[in-house]
């Protein structure tokens, strides 16, 4: 059968456009059920089978199937992924709707229609011809999709009716209008609370039901005020008296944030919990600015979280702020209040339960671990397990006069504390996609054994000839680089920059690329490495290995015995590494006088030729900053750090640097020349003038001048900053330097100003990233452009869609900022392990100066802690702030920034949620001086873990402690 629709379209110059849409109804559609007569279909697709009915229900008493309206999936899909439902008809109207609706919600449930043994059957209900409806005239569309949904599970009643069977069909829906109509239709429908709520056992479902429905106390007063409706929202964009941005919560200070307007300087500040009006970090929202004579400034008080600063009244929170901003004169900034939500960013969260004090009741607050989400009331009947868990929980709405949103649980992680449970939450937190590798991204992999054939021989340039090797850090699997250097007979060098071929491996618009584009990324954490493509590829085929045949994409230069570039040359290669080396084994080569083979001697060109190309940068205005990083040493059999040390960086470390930078801006000026509107480059903007003061503030007190009026002033003057006195000293300032600087991003050539292209922090024109195709999706885009611009393959739309790239490019620079998260995440979690129980005092440098604290850098572990001045203990002890040279004074003890100083190192564990290092002065001493001790009430795996073991353990700690205190003391007695 065939309906149509006929439509005209009448255009701006009167002609009338007539358009046909024809729409094919069957009657051969099959149901689904085993043992219908009438469905001529084969056996594999009539998957609903009578004998193993839904779960066992006090609400429906015979044998039952399921049919779910649209909003029950998109709000239940966490009880849905549950095995116990089983048997739903999932209707193509639904799957249709879901599809359009949340791409996150249609594929979950497309992983629960694939596997068998759930048994949700899809029923073509929109090409049947007893179950297609036309909308009727003024019908909406929602109200159509409902009766469609009704119609067909009338229609599957009837048909199994005329089988001479006992079975139901139940509709499910929370749409109170719906299931009145379908109860006037003689349908069998339920809520999805109703329905889970009879099901045995059902107390773990009833903890996932989703509360977006869900009425908190209609006799509660508002707590907040109305937002405006859509249509309010957007005539007020229009007219300019409401502006839209990104909400951004404060970490400091949970009654304070941020929107971020497009095309303003400076954000609107927002303060105080009625006109944050429920907004959530990431939230797109509508803001109303206030008149200039109501502006305000951020607080100085740190609010982290509501324990004793967050009364019920909620109007006290608020005066806390007014009072303190007005005691003193600040700059005001433009401040407003949030007016409407458009558009939610809300995610699962991970954290904690904060179970309720009264006994038996199923309503407590989660404590997200991301300080900047509120806490979210949820209801679970399970909270003597769950509060020594990690748990997720998703949001579902926020009333008026609720203070807190609602949200429901969706499952536990592991107890707290334990460390796969913290790695499995900072890959959550920082939204690094990390499941397994799916079948349909695996169906692209090539099949084993892989070998080159002549055909691939005839395509490459042979370079297996080559004395080619690797150099990198230890236990490295995924090699994407390689390196050569050869004399040639007119004095020059031959050099070649060999990166792994991972573009020949993964072609466009397969699974497997598709993946590696939304992953993005390698994320390396201390104790596992999370692949952007599966392990084949990264640490095999790709993986340019010692002694092993690989594809490669080579950049060869000659260069002149002054580093001097004299030709480049790009092509597809096939090479053979001689040796995989690591950094040190580099360096013991050049270093070795006795060894002259073809590889040391390879080694030592590219190291003599990589100190001049460093040179010629650094005089180019290069800069050359530092961060503390720290390596692990990790335990084989509990992969636990047993020692923790700062990384040792060798000139080895430095010549593949060179080199690899030199690839990459060799590679952006080649795609640039072809390419000028859709090249892939990576720019790096100079920071603001404001952004340095506090290197110059810190610098000047030391006696030096920071010129920062252009990058090659700035490496001049830091260069130029040493103290004899303090080898440490210009590390610090480099550190700090590189705090002042912009994050380096992605981005199409097309869419910026050739003036925008620079690289700000290696003083270059213009940069890409050529050389790690095997762990950043970016250098596998560049080498598709780059095998195009050479003849080696063929182009392909989405390649040279600049607004498509662009897009790709907000994706790659947000997974990689996720990436670099994570990894100081994993970094902070390994070294908190590793200060479990030990209390010991190391050296350190003050990096900062605050008025209350000193922030402190421990070289040894290159990691940064706060010691706080402020003692409860010694009253009679009192700490100056001089904000003028940003220095701390008590007695005859000056601190100040970069001075050197000892500190009792422990780790603070009374807040579970989030452990950090525990500061203690030791060096210079201060007499009478003391901090509260360490707790040690809270050292056991949970609060409130009262077995034998934990009790044993709390006083092994707390005698551990005790001794150490006792230590202290007497060295104190004996100085006095």
């Amino acid at each position: 059968m065939l309906t149509t629709k006929v439509f005209f379209r009448k255009t701006k110059g009167g002609n009338i456009f007539k358009t046909v849409r024809e729409h094919y109804l069957r009657d051969d559609i099959y149901c689904g059920f085993k043992m219908c007569k009438k469905c001529r279909a084969r056996p594999r697709d009539m998957i609903l089978d009578e004998e193993n009915v839904g779960a066992k229900s006090s609400l429906i008493l015979v044998p039952y199937f399921l049919v779910l309206d649209t909003n029950i999936i998109l709000d239940q899909i966490d009880i849905l992924e549950e095995d116990v439902i089983t048997n739903v008809i999932i209707l193509q109207t639904v799957l249709e709707e879901i599809r359009h609706r949340s791409s996150t919600v249609y594929k979950k449930l497309k992983n629960i229609i694939a596997d068998t043994k759930r048994k949700f059957f899809v029923f073509i209900n929109e090409h049947h011809r007893d179950t297609y409806i036309e909308r009727e005239p003024g019908e909406k569309t929602n109200n159509r999709n409902d009766r469609a949904i009704r119609v067909a599970v009338k229609w599957y009643n009837t048909h199994l009716d005329s089988e001479d069977c006992n079975i139901k069909i139940v509709l499910l829906t929370d749409d109170v209008e719906n299931r009145t109509l379908a109860t006037e239709d003689g349908l069998f429908v339920a809520s999805m609370e109703d329905y889970v709520g009879s099901l045995e056992n059902s107390n773990y479902l009833l903890d996932k039901l989703c509360k977006r429905s869900y009425i908190l106390d209609s006799k509660s007063p508002d707590l907040f005020p109305c937002h405006l409706t859509p249509a309010e929202v957007h005539n007020g964009i229009s007219s300019g008296k409401l502006l839209q941005g990104a909400f951004l919560a404060s970490r400091e200070n949970f009654l304070e944030g941020n929107v971020n307007v497009e095309g303003r300087e400076k954000p609107i500040f927002v303060q105080g919990r009625i006109n944050l009006n429920r907004a959530v970090d990431g939230d797109t929202v509508a803001v109303e600015i206030f008149p200039e004579d109501q502006w305000s400034s951020p607080s100085e008080i740190v609010l982290q979280d509501e324990e004793g600063a967050d009364a019920d009244d909620v109007p006290e929170d608020e005066k806390v702020l007014v009072k303190q901003n007005s005691s003193k004169t600040v700059e005001k900034t433009p401040t407003g209040k949030i007016v409407g939500i458009i558009r939610r960013k809300w995610r699962q969260y991970c954290g904690i339960l904060q179970p309720s004090a009264i006994k038996g009741n199923v309503r407590h607050l989660f404590v997200p671990a991301e300080r900047k989400i509120p806490k979210i009331r949820i209801e679970t009947r399970q909270s003597e397990i769950l509060s020594k868990q990690r748990i997720i929980v998703a949001l579902d709405a926020w009333p008026r006069n609720s203070k807190y949103p609602l949200g429901h649980f969706v499952r536990a992680l592991g107890n707290i504390g334990d460390k796969n449970t913290e790695n499995e939450v900072l890959l959550l937190e920082h939204d690094v996609p990390h499941s397994r590798f799916s079948d349909a991204v695996l169906s692209f992999l090539p099949k084993l054994p892989w070998i080159i054939t002549d055909a691939d021989v005839a395509q490459r340039e042979d370079l297996r000839h080559l004395d080619i090797c690797s150099v990198d850090p230890p236990g490295c699997t995924d090699i994407d680089d390689a390196l050569h250097c050869r004399s040639l007979s007119n004095g020059n060098y031959e050099v070649g920059v060999h990166i792994a071929d991972v573009s020949h491996f993964i072609r466009p618009g397969t699974a497997l690329d598709k993946e590696a584009a939304l992953r993005a990324t390698t994320v390396y954490l201390v104790d596992k490495r999370i692949d952007m493509v599966p392990e084949l590829l990264s640490s095999n085929l790709c993986s340019l290995r010692g002694e092993e045949e690989r594809f490669a994409f080579s950049c060869i230069w000659e260069i002149d015995p002054d580093a001097n570039i004299v030709g480049t040359r790009f092509c597809k290669s096939i090479i053979c590494s001689r040796q995989a080396m690591t950094y040190e084994e580099a360096q013991l080569k050049i270093d070795d006088a006795t060894q002259q083979d073809s590889i040391t001697l390879s080694l030592r060109g590219l190291n003599q030729l990589a100190k001049k190309l460093k040179a010629r940068r650094f005089k180019n205005g290069a800069l050359s900053l530092a961060s503390p990083e720290i390596r692990f040493q990790i335990d084989s059999e509990t992969h636990d750090p047993i020692d923790v040390e700062a990384k040792k960086l060798r000139e080895t470390n430095s010549m593949v640097e060179e080199f690899m930078l030199l690839a990459n801006i060799s590679v952006a000026e080649k795609i640039l020349a072809e390419f000028p509107e859709c090249a892939m480059l990576r720019r790096h903007p100079e920071p603001p003038q404001s952004n340095f003061e506090p290197l110059v503030k810190a610098a000047k007190h030391q006696g030096f001048t920071i010129n920062t009026n252009t990058g090659k002033e700035l490496a001049q003057s830091l260069e130029g900053a040493k103290k004899e006195s303090n080898p440490y000293f210009n590390t610090m300032l480099k550190i700090l330097a590189t705090r002042c600087m912009m994050q380096a991003v992605y981005f199409i050539s097309g869419m910026h100003q050739a003036d925008e292209f620079k690289h700000y922090g290696l003083a270059c024109p213009i940069y890409t990233h050529f050389t790690s195709p095997i762990r950043r999706y970016a250098d596998i885009i560049v080498h598709r452009l780059l095998a195009v611009c050479i003849g080696a393959d063929a182009t392909y739309p989405e390649l040279l869609d600049k607004k498509k790239s662009h897009l790709l490019c907000h994706n790659l620079n947000y997974r990689n900022r996720m990436a670099q998260y994570a990894g100081r995440a994993s970094v902070a979690l390994h070294t908190h392990i590793f200060f479990r129980e030990k209390i010991q005092d190391e050296e350190g440098y003050i990096l900062f100066v605050r008025k209350n604290a000193l922030q402190v850098l421990i070289p040894k572990y290159g990691l940064e802690g706060i010691l706080y001045l402020n003692s409860t203990t010694s009253p009679s002890i009192t700490f100056t702030y001089n904000s003028e040279d940003q220095s701390q004074t008590c007695g005859d003890v000056v601190f100040r920034a970069f001075d050197p100083i000892v500190v009792q190192m422990s780790l603070d564990r009374s807040n579970v949620q989030h452990e950090k290092l525990f500061f203690k002065l030791v060096k210079p001493e201060i007499p009478d001086f003391s901090v509260p001790p360490l707790n040690t009430e809270t050292l056991s795996v949970t609060e409130d873990d009262s077995t034998k073991e934990a009790l044993k353990r709390k006083a092994e700690v707390q005698e551990s402690a005790n001794v150490q205190n006792k230590k202290i003391g007497k060295k104190k007695k004996k100085k006095n």
